[in-house]
């Protein structure tokens, strides 16, 4: 059996833009993820690079520019929250994914495990203990313990291809497959 081996030289340079295209055609649905600083401000930023890890424990994982202005407040923070939005909720995510000063004015919140805000009107709801964090290019790796989650009927919010989108079911006889 032969083994691949890593060559010593260094991978061609990507173009980061074409790099960007491509990973856009992976469809995601769009969360904003939450923290409260010691001093009771609430921060959050829309965020599209959550995924599940594990069911056995329920384990999360998001990720965070090591330029973001809010990373020190999600590297000294205990808890986060994932708000999964709603179809409805495209306005909170493009103010969320910007630096404006206040992003939380007029957003209705409650509170959940660690003083984490909850953005009312989403899809669903992950309140997250932190447990590990990794870095990994220009990024770090947030891994929490999920501790309550909650599910509403309402339809989710699907960002691909540079565009915000609504899912809907494909059937077997739609997708060109075998009907019974």
């Amino acid at each position: 059996m032969t083994q691949n081996k890593p060559s010593p030289e260094s991978p061609p340079a990507l173009d980061a833009k074409a790099y960007r295209r491509t990973l856009g055609c992976f469809a995601t649905g769009v969360t904003i993820i939450t923290t409260r600083r010691a001093s009771g401000e609430n921060v959050g930023l829309t965020v599209n690079s959550f995924n599940s890890v594990s069911l056995d424990p329920p384990l999360v994982l998001w990720s965070l520019s090591l330029y973001a202005q809010s990373l020190p407040a999600f590297q000294e923070a205990s808890h986060f929250a994932v708000n999964i939005l709603a179809a409805d909720q495209v306005q909170l995510s493009q103010r969320f994914a910007t630096s404006v000063p206040n992003k939380f004015e007029g957003v209705d919140v409650t509170y959940g495990a660690g003083g984490v805000p909850m953005i009312e009107g989403c899809a669903a709801y992950l309140q997250c203990r932190q447990e590990y964090r990794h870095y990994g290019g220009d990024h770090i790796i947030f891994i929490g313990s999920v501790v309550e989650h909650i599910r509403t009927d309402r339809e989710p919010l699907i960002f691909c291809k540079g565009e915000y989108m609504l899912g809907r079911p494909l059937r077997p006889e739609s997708a060109g497959g075998a009907s019974k």
